[in-house]
């Protein structure tokens, strides 16, 4: 592991910058800071980093109006009304979730000029936990639905967001944003979404924890979407007890999204009980070591040797803090998945479907904006310059040639990924081992951007459980020439508490603590 000393770019908020939300609520509760003084912090380091500085381009627009929302926060906890632990917290949000006044844009100019008039059911929830919603963040425009040759975070409309780690490499995506300004101390807290490592592959190459919860925990209600079997906001933070602090703000029923019927009755209400250091005690945790061929792009590990050493020193801390490592687990679906077209073509039906019908509300509602797929199409063949200057949109031309949900070539994929991803993937992998989870290599450290060829994306451990639309959690496990690694953590449905465990006895094993040091490049040993 590679160890230099940091020094942060803005002093005067650096302090603030990296406390976790306990101890924040702590000072605040206290009177040692004020939410107000939080907020104007933040936004000042915001300033100094994201737009000046290194210029990360992680946060898209920041909320004018954050300081006096902040206020009120304040009163209220001087009036004795604190919600719960996120109140007077500043969280920043990806911007393909609907946020009242801002464009919520996912990242395309053809959404830029209609806001949408309503918070996303996600937002809303944020708000009623007393948090500060400071702003929106960069992502892979489209959510990384666009084109074959994409670059992890850039979009038209924030341009490139780089990694705190090293400003040559790619953030991950598609919530870049939301992982490279958690990372940098620009808010405590920052809302993502996924659909296949949307979360995890940011988080992790950003050194972060990030969970992508079981589909219908939290509402998908006003998010941007790309296929309602996999779509799911989540947390990303600096510490697995902050992530279970936010996806416990996040989580509730909501009739705009039917997959939020699903809830189990006995889902907690809290995550953070789970987020004990002794949680490895007594666990079982299953290692698979391969999956797909050597040419796939998601494995769960053999694609990186300096990872898998990572890897395999995590592994060894798991079993030293009290778990039973079974390393010949099989997960006899998993290959394919990792080869076969059939997700995307569940991807292109499902993306059409619902970004036709999310179009028509929104610009029904605004007045304006395009109100279907073929016209962002349209609108990014108008605008090439802007739009398509990097890279194409064959995936976006794919998804507006399928037919319905109801086409046979759609149900006919949806059913066997689902087959291959739960009877004949992690459940057959827990259920036949009696384990709790799974353990992977989330993915590789972080690749230089590069806007002629895309994203040199190696492998990655997470796909099995996003087809499934099951729970993942990724930790910091180490660090590959300054670039952070992490390990996930998969498990059946609505096992978030169980990973949230898992992910806690492992931090506390490793007792890693990574801050960015923002070179122009990676360190080299």
């Amino acid at each position: 592991m590679d160890a230099a000393p940091i020094t942060d770019p803005h002093p005067p908020s650096a302090e603030l910058a990296y406390a976790g939300v306990a101890a924040l609520g702590q000072a605040l509760e206290a009177g040692e800071t004020t939410s107000a003084e939080l907020t104007e912090a933040l936004l000042a380091r915001i300033a100094a980093l994201d737009t000046a500085g290194p210029r990360l381009h992680a946060v898209l627009a920041v909320d004018e109006a954050a300081v006096e929302v902040a206020r009120q926060r304040d009163a209220e906890r001087a009036a004795k009304a604190v919600c719960g632990p996120l109140h007077g917290i500043p969280v920043l949000v990806k911007d393909n979730l609907d946020t009242a006044g801002f464009a919520s844009t996912a990242g395309s100019l053809a959404l830029a000029s209609h806001p949408p008039t309503a918070d996303s059911s996600a937002v809303r929830q944020l708000r009623a936990a007393g948090a500060v919603v400071l702003g929106k963040t960069n992502l892979s425009e489209w959510a990384n639905f666009r084109g074959v040759h994409a670059s992890s975070g850039w979009s038209a409309v924030g341009g490139q967001t780089r990694n705190p780690f090293a400003l040559d490499r790619s953030p991950g995506g598609s919530s870049s944003g939301s992982g490279a300004a958690v990372a940098a101390g620009l808010a405590p807290l920052a809302v993502g979404t996924e659909t296949d490592g949307s979360i995890l592959c940011p988080a992790a190459v950003a050194g972060l924890v990030g969970m992508k919860p079981t589909v219908g925990l939290v509402s998908r209600g006003g998010v941007v979407p790309i296929a309602a079997s996999q779509d799911t906001p989540g947390p990303m933070a600096r510490s697995v007890l902050d992530a279970a602090t936010l996806l416990g703000a996040l989580t509730g029923a909501d009739p705009a999204d039917p997959a939020c019927a699903r809830q189990p009755a006995d889902l907690p209400a809290d995550y953070r009980p789970f987020c004990r250091p002794d949680g490895l005690v007594g666990r079982r945790i299953g290692v698979p070591r391969a999956a797909g061929s050597e040419r796939a792009r998601f494995r769960f590990s053999g694609y990186h040797s300096a990872a898998d050493a990572l890897f395999d020193g995590a592994v060894a801390a798991l079993r030293a803090a009290g778990a039973t490592v079974v390393e010949t687990v099989e997960v006899p679906g998993a290959e394919e998945v990792v080869e076969s077209e059939d997700d995307l073509v569940v991807l292109c039906h499902e993306f059409h479907a619902g970004l036709d019908s999310y179009l028509a509300a929104r610009a029904a509602a605004s007045r304006g904006g395009p109100r279907s797929l073929a016209e962002v199409i349209e609108f990014n063949s108008a605008h090439a310059d802007a739009e398509l200057a990097f890279f194409g949109q064959e995936l976006l031309a794919r998804a507006v040639a399928t037919g319905g949900l109801d086409d046979a070539a759609y149900r006919g994929a949806r059913a066997r990924e689902l087959e291959r991803s739960t009877v004949r993937g992690i459940d057959h992998a827990l259920d036949g081992s009696g384990i709790d989870a799974l353990a992977v290599l989330t993915t590789s450290p972080a690749w230089l951007i590069d806007h002629v060829n895309g994203d040199a994306f190696l492998g990655a451990g997470y796909s099995i459980a996003a087809v499934a639309g099951y729970p993942s959690i990724t930790v910091p496990i180490g660090t590959v020439h300054g670039l952070p690694v992490g390990l996930a953590f998969l498990g059946r449905a609505w096992s978030e508490g169980v990973l949230f465990s898992l992910a806690a006895g492992l931090e506390a094993a490793l007792g890693l603590v990574l801050r960015p040091g923002y070179p122009p490049a990676s360190t080299l040993a």
